[in-house]
């Protein structure tokens, strides 16, 4: 039995019309000018017909083909911006955050209210929403246009959060471009930054302890290794800093701001060059004197975290004395003599810490922070080491604790919740408590220290990196101590 062979309805309109056209003896040069002819009107009306069929008909999804051509703000952003790093290796229309209105994210924070206000940086201000078709809170960053990060930032943090997933780096949820507006949309960290967790305490808020502290960091480093080692392309993150780590529950870390984030070097490419971006204290010298960015200008950024987790201070504070005002230029002299080490610590830890696990801590900063980044270990080898020391939990009520005796705060101080003020300005001898930092206490070389360094800085497994950790200690350091 023979099948009848439907002919589709746009195929059959465009032949009928080819053949009614066909049939004419004056096709031609339509008018230009003055009152159109019956046929022309003719033929108008069926091609308007025709036109209004295809639109249907290619509809996918409720969205006409019209529509899907038309690029979205964020595409003419990357355009306009000659991305190409970014063009080459991020299919722009993949990202996987929302896009939202900026009605709706102004509803979101009732108008940008000043009761929403969370903070502010180089982007804009942030303030804290709640987007109810996702019954979620969050927090929205609102691009000023007068502010030291522009467009090109904002384009580059949606395209950097949209490929990255990783619990270690904040959750991009959407964004806004809709004319002159650029806003960003995260999860909502609850506990602030490592900054405001760590610095210029209030009275009332307690000072991080020493298993938290080592949480914090070695989150962040598991989170700089994902973006070094993982991302495909590799990033270069170039604004790692206590006010960029955010706190989640029970302390949780995350990397955040992306908008410095660059894509690494690849092949036989060494550095990637470019100008000198980033927070004066935290860049590495010489990527500040070369403008040639590596994975490594990223370890030294880190070790300055790491100092100022351990010792409270800033990495530039021109409240100090002269001669300590830069973090890493006041801890050098202090990494070449292990009877020291102690006065490197927050007196806010009022001594509770492991002597054992601050020499290691230490040995990696020191080592993140050498001037010459081949000395520099690579952020796999600091993950390995850190996470080793978060799972050495402190227990002070186990431990020794190192009590005022120590001699680095005052009662006062402490019950000010707040350093004291000549912290650090004054050498001053580690006390009894302390003496298990020297292996036979004759040495002041830091030759100690430069074994850490160099067990660090070499390839091993994670395994590995434990048993030198354990093999170390345990040939120079009263367990007691720990």
């Amino acid at each position: 039995m023979a099948t009848t062979q439907r002919t589709p309805f746009l195929a059959l309109s465009a032949s009928s019309l080819e053949r009614r056209e066909n049939g004419k003896k004056n096709m031609g040069c339509f008018r230009c000018t003055g009152k159109p002819t019956k046929k022309s009107n003719n033929v108008n009306r069926t091609q308007k017909h025709i036109a209004a069929v295809v639109k249907i008909n290619l509809k996918v999804n409720g969205k006409s083909e019209d529509n899907h051509r038309k690029p979205d703000q964020l595409s003419v952003d990357v355009k306009n911006l000659n991305l190409q790093e970014v063009s080459d290796e991020v299919n722009v229309r993949s990202y996987r955050a929302q896009t939202f209105t900026f009605d709706e994210l102004a509803a979101a924070t009732r108008k940008f209210r000043s009761d929403c206000f969370l903070g502010e940086g180089g982007f804009g201000k942030v303030y804290k929403g709640c987007i109810e078709k996702l019954n979620q809170v969050v927090a929205v960053k609102q691009l000023d246009p007068y502010g030291h990060q522009g467009i090109r930032e904002f384009v580059v943090e949606v395209l950097t959060l949209s490929l990255a997933d990783h619990p270690n780096l904040v959750k991009l949820i959407g964004f806004c471009a809709e004319g002159e507006q650029r806003l960003l949309v995260y999860e909502y960290m609850p506990l602030g930054s490592l900054e405001n967790r760590l610095q210029d305490l209030p009275r009332s808020r307690k000072a991080l302890d020493w298993n938290t502290r080592i949480k914090i960091a070695a989150g962040a480093a598991r989170g700089l290794e994902y973006l070094h080692d993982k991302m495909k392309p590799p990033v270069i993150y170039r604004d790692l800093k206590c006010s960029n780590i955010l706190l989640g529950e029970d302390y949780h870390p995350k990397l955040s701001d992306f908008g410095l984030a660059k894509v690494g070097p690849s092949g036989d490419k060494t550095h990637v060059s470019t100008r000198v971006m980033g927070t004066y204290g935290y860049c590495a010298p010489d990527y500040a004197m070369t403008g040639q960015l590596t994975f490594k200008s990223d370890i030294y950024s880190f070790g300055v975290v790491l100092l100022e987790i351990i010792t409270g201070r800033k990495a530039i504070d021109h409240m100090k004395p002269p001669k300590e005002q830069n973090l890493v230029a006041w801890a050098k002299p202090l990494f070449k003599d292990r009877k020291r080490f102690c006065e490197m610590v927050d007196p806010l830890l009022e001594g509770r810490y492991p002597v054992r696990g601050l020499y290691q801590v230490l040995a990696i900063a020191a080592m993140c922070v050498q001037e010459q980044p081949s000395m520099r270990p690579v952020i796999a080898d600091v993950v390995t080491a850190l996470n080793y020391l978060e799972s050495q939990k402190y227990d002070p009520q186990i431990h020794l604790i190192q009590s005022s005796r120590n001699g680095f705060y005052s009662s006062r101080a402490r019950s000010q919740n707040r350093r004291p003020a000549g912290y650090g300005s004054e050498p001053r001898p580690c006390k009894a408590g302390h003496k298990s930092l020297v292996s036979d206490g004759n040495s002041s070389s830091g030759s100690e220290t430069e074994s850490y360094i160099k067990g660090i800085s070499s390839p091993r497994t994670r395994s590995e990196g434990q048993q030198h950790f354990d093999r170390n200690n345990d040939s120079g350091t009263d367990s007691s101590a720990d």
